[in-house]
C-alpha cells in the first residue's frame, strides 16, 4: 500500500453512516503516549529520533493491528503527500513539517493512524463516522494495550501518562466530535454554543482543528485537560451530555428555520446549489460555505438525489493538495479555481440531484 491508494474517495470516518451523521460528521480518540528511556522530542537528539522512529514503526507493524497499512516517513516525503495527509485529517499541521525523524502509520481505511515523533513519541488516532465514540475508544484502546506491552510508556503512579504538553498529562486522552452546525450559525445562536462550551472548558476549533476557523460551519468540539479525570468520565460527558445538548440545539435550529424562515433557508440552500453546479471557478472557502448550506438541504430532506456521503467526502476532496493529487500535476492559484469548480460540479452530476 502506497499512497497513491488514497484516491479520488475521503477515508471511513467521512462515510455519513454512523449515529447522528446527519449533524455528526466524526467522533476522534486520541492518545499521547512517549516511550519510556527516551527524552521528550524537544529534548531528543536525531538520532534518540531516529530510533524512536525504527522501533515504534518495527511494533506497530508487528502488531497486526490492520491487514493492510501505510507507512510515510515524512521526513523523506514531498510537501504535497504531507499537505495530503493534513487534508485528509490522517496527521496533524505540525506533523507535516517534515523535519527530523517523523513518521505516521495508517489503516487502509483509514480508520486509524499512528504519528510518530509528532510533539510526543505516539499519537494513537482512532476516526469514525458519526456519533461512534464507544468504538472509537474501544479501537484505541486494544491498540494502546498492545504497543504499551511491547514499548513501555512513561508513566507516573501519581500524575498519570507523562506527556510532552502539562494538559495532556494523565489519561493522555483527547476526544473531539466534528459537528455540522448551519442552522445555529443561521440564526445567530452559534456564539451561544462557543460561549458555553468555554465554560465547560471545551475547545472549539475549524475543520483543519488546531489554529483553523469554523469554515463550512464544521466545529471540533475537544476537552483541553486530562489530569484527574478517567477516560470513562469524559467519554460519559461527551455521549450523554455535551454533544446531545449540542445535536438537539442544532435540530431545534434547523425546525425554526424550516417553520418560520423557510424562504431564507430554501434560498441559502438552492443557491447553493445552482452555483456548485454551474460555476467555473470556486475558491476553497466559498466552495466549503456552499457545501455546507447543500448539506443542510440534503440532510433536512429540502434537496433530493444528493447522499451525504458525497457531500462529506467534497469537504476533503476539493483541498488544494488533493485536487493536485487528482489532476496529477502542480495547480496555480487560479488553476485550482477552475479545477475544484469543474470536479464539483462532476460529482454532484453523477447523483442526479435536482433542484427542486
Amino acid at each position: 500500500m502506497n499512497l497513491r491508494d488514497l484516491g479520488e474517495h475521503a477515508g471511513q470516518w467521512l462515510r455519513g453512516a454512523g449515529p447522528h451523521g446527519e449533524v455528526v460528521l466524526s467522533s476522534r480518540v486520541r492518545l499521547a503516549r512517549n516511550v519510556a528511556g527516551f527524552p521528550f522530542l524537544a529534548k531528543a537528539s536525531d538520532a534518540q529520533r531516529r530510533e524512536l522512529v525504527e522501533l515504534c514503526r518495527s511494533r506497530i507493524f508487528d502488531s497486526g493491528f490492520a491487514e493492510k497499512m501505510l507507512w510515510v516517513p515524512l521526513d523523506e516525503s514531498p510537501k504535497l503527500d504531507r499537505q495530503l495527509l493534513v487534508e485528509r485529517h490522517l496527521i496533524s499541521r505540525q506533523h507535516a513539517r517534515g523535519d527530523a525523524a517523523r513518521g505516521v502509520a495508517i489503516s487502509l481505511d483509514e480508520a486509524f493512524g499512528i504519528m510518530v515523533n509528532e510533539e510526543d513519541h505516539l499519537r494513537i488516532q482512532v476516526l469514525r463516522s458519526g456519533m461512534q465514540l464507544d468504538d472509537v475508544f474501544a479501537q484505541a484502546s486494544q491498540i494502546d494495550d498492545v504497543l504499551e506491552g511491547d514499548l513501555h510508556f512513561a508513566y507516573s503512579p501519581k500524575l498519570g501518562y507523562l506527556t510532552a504538553c502539562p494538559t495532556n498529562v494523565g489519561t493522555g486522552i483527547r476526544v473531539s466530535v466534528m459537528l455540522h452546525l448551519p442552522a445555529l450559525k443561521m440564526t445567530g445562536d452559534i456564539e451561544k454554543v462557543r460561549r458555553a462550551a468555554k465554560d465547560m472548558h471545551l475547545a472549539v476549533r475549524g475543520f483543519h482543528g488546531e489554529g483553523t476557523e469554523a469554515v463550512g460551519d464544521l466545529y471540533q468540539i475537544s476537552n483541553q485537560a486530562t489530569l484527574g479525570r478517567s477516560e470513562q468520565d469524559l467519554l460519559a460527558d461527551f455521549q450523554h451530555e455535551i454533544i446531545p445538548k449540542i445535536i438537539e440545539y442544532e435540530q431545534r435550529a434547523r425546525h425554526a428555520l424550516e417553520q418560520a424562515r423557510t424562504a431564507l433557508l430554501d434560498d441559502r440552500i438552492h443557491r447553493a446549489w445552482a452555483i456548485l453546479t454551474s460555476a467555473r471557478l470556486l475558491g476553497s472557502e466559498e466552495a466549503l460555505y456552499l457545501l455546507s448550506h447543500l448539506r443542510l438541504g440534503v440532510a433536512m430532506g429540502r434537496i433530493p438525489g444528493v447522499d451525504i456521503c458525497t457531500l462529506n467526502e467534497l469537504f476533503v476532496l476539493t483541498q488544494p493538495a488533493h485536487l493536485q493529487r487528482i489532476t496529477k500535476r502542480a495547480l496555480s492559484g487560479g488553476e485550482r479555481r477552475e479545477v475544484r469548480a469543474a470536479f464539483v460540479r462532476q460529482r454532484l452530476t453523477e447523483q442526479g440531484g435536482k433542484n427542486g
